[in-house]
């Protein structure tokens, strides 16, 4: 008897998701000519990513945006994936607590609680 493994693919969310976190940028130059003279130029420019990963990159935001907003707010602070849920957790929270969805505790958490 042979055993099959299937694949398990990612969905959708995993994939927006996963975009979200790493960022895409699209750079393209589209040009037209005819006989070597150059009849149309475009230039496209485009970076899609969330607030949290567009700031730690230190992409430009258009001017007018309010950066002081409870969101961005939440935006700057810096998170890592807990080793063992993989939830996005605050650094901070993560080192010298652990992680508040799998109960993971840090090194660091178990030497301050001994």
């Amino acid at each position: 008897m042979e055993v099959v493994q299937e694949r398990s693919g990612g969905t959708l969310v995993d994939l927006v998701d996963k975009i979200l976190d790493k960022g895409l940028i699209i750079n393209a130059d589209i040009t037209v000519s005819v006989v070597g003279v150059e009849l149309l130029g475009i230039k496209i420019r485009a970076a899609l990513a969330s607030f949290e990963t567009a700031a730690r990159y230190g992409l430009e935001f258009p001017s007018g945006t309010n950066v002081e907003t409870a969101a961005w707010k939440e935006a700057a602070i810096a998170r890592e994936n807990c080793p063992q849920c993989d939830k996005r957790v605050p650094v901070e929270e993560l080192i010298t607590e652990g992680c508040p969805w799998c109960g993971w505790i840090s090194a660091k958490a178990k030497a301050v609680t001994n």
